[in-house]
């Protein structure tokens, strides 16, 4: 089993840059896929990006490719997501989300574990 924490979310003006991070406990942290979700207000959670186990393949959603990045340091227990030209509408919740597979994990019903989410805020 596997926890997820998130952090550095927070209030952002539009254009400007935050990094997320999501520390995992346990020591088989490169046992798991991880991935990166977000819910804004009044919708259903989405996908953002995720990343295999040791980082050799990526994948994001459209809406954010080319912005955003995806990354893990394996020891140090922690994926991140860099996310840079901040948009109003990347306003959410951001969740982190761990998996016991090999390849990069898409769909949000294959993940096993979730973080409790940390607040993004993009100002116009």
């Amino acid at each position: 089993q596997v926890q997820l924490v998130e952090s550095g979310g927070g209030l952002v003006q539009a254009g400007g840059s935050l990094r997320l991070s999501c520390a995992a406990s346990g020591r088989t942290f490169s046992s798991y896929a991880m991935g990166w979700f977000r819910q804004a207000p009044g919708k259903e959670r989405e996908f953002v990006a995720a990343i295999s186990r040791f980082g050799g393949s990526t994948y994001y959603a459209d809406s954010v490719r080319g912005r955003f990045t995806i990354s893990r340091d394996n020891a140090k227990n922690t994926v991140y997501l860099q996310m840079n030209s901040l948009k109003p509408e990347d306003t959410a919740v951001y969740y982190c989300a761990a998996d016991r597979s090999i390849a990069v994990v898409i769909g949000e019903l294959e993940y096993d574990y979730w973080g409790q989410g940390t607040q993004v805020t993009v100002l116009s």
